[in-house]
């Protein structure tokens, strides 16, 4: 199955993995809506957060002009430059793994086997060590 992705710095990732921020702000709006793997980015590196990793799946279920209503949920102060992305349903992965990161929405082709995914590498998307694929859980 192949899933959308972003990546985004910590320790914002986490916080949204853990529910704690339910928006994600951005200078670019998208039409997307439904399932994105958020992923963290492997800069700025924090020693007790996961970085390069896919943390959890959301669904994008709206991108609008930030308000000021926003900032509590987006960490951040209110800037009508800036786009809401406004995240749901959030499921965390119990172990996370490796993915380069990209700029923008970028696709992930992972393996469903049950409750359980693997990692395919397509051109250099992802990594699971090398020559080895991963797997991981809801």
């Amino acid at each position: 199955m192949i899933v959308k992705a972003i990546a985004i710095y910590q320790p914002w990732a986490s916080k949204i993995a853990s529910g704690e921020k339910t928006i994600e702000t951005r200078t670019w709006q998208t039409r997307y809506r439904g399932e994105l793997l958020i992923i963290s980015t492997k800069r700025p590196f924090y020693a007790d957060l996961p970085v390069g990793k896919a943390l959890a799946f959301v669904d994008l279920v709206d991108c609008r002009s930030m308000i000021r209503e926003d900032e509590r949920a987006a960490y951040c102060r209110m800037d009508p430059e800036l786009y809401s992305w406004v995240l749901g349903n959030i499921r965390v992965i119990k172990n996370p793994f490796d993915v380069i990161g990209r700029q923008g929405i970028f696709e992930v082709e992972l393996v469903q086997t049950g409750r359980n995914f693997r990692v395919v590498r397509p051109a250099g998307f992802i990594t699971a060590g090398k020559n080895r694929q991963k797997s991981f859980e809801f």
